[in-house]
């Protein structure tokens, strides 16, 4: 049994080249709802990793919420810190902050309202629209983090 702080979900079937598709589009500048593509250093490796992520902006602030769970890019960008977010040729460099699950609520909400869509399947007990109560159990199984400048102009590109 998975349990909310071990939660990761791969993705399998067409969903992998759906996320192709996607990654290939914000990669040629083209952005979907939002999406970027997250590039971050492998926290053993070292090398660049990339993935296509959805980009929330909530009350003025961006965030990256992870609904697959504790995934590669969740553990890689905690040990790193942050790092980039890329739209066809612009890179922006970005460090990162994760809250705690008591602030994740409106995010979630947010989150689920925008890309509810694409993400449902990974949550089988949400209904369409979750109480409060219900998203806070979820909350432990989906890291958020808020996205801050990095050190200097926080652009290139």
């Amino acid at each position: 049994m998975t349990t909310t702080s071990d939660r990761h979900i791969r993705a399998a079937g067409a969903e992998v080249y759906f996320n192709r598709v996607v990654a290939f589009l914000t990669r040629h500048g083209i952005s979907l709802l939002g999406t970027r593509i997250l590039a971050v250093r492998g926290n053993k490796s070292g090398r660049w990793r990339t993935n296509p992520v959805n980009l929330l902006t909530h009350e003025g602030e961006r965030y990256l919420v992870a609904p697959r769970g504790h995934t590669h890019w969740v553990r890689n960008i905690r040990a790193a810190g942050g790092g980039e977010l890329r739209l066809g040729r612009s890179t922006e460099p970005f460090t990162v902050v994760e809250l705690p699950d008591e602030e994740k609520l409106p995010l979630l909400r947010a989150y689920f309202k925008r890309w509810g869509w694409e993400v449902a399947r990974f949550f089988e007990d949400l209904p369409k629209k979750p109480t409060d109560e219900q998203l806070a159990g979820v909350a432990p199984g989906v890291p958020v983090f808020r996205v801050l400048p990095a050190e200097g102009d926080g652009r290139r590109g």
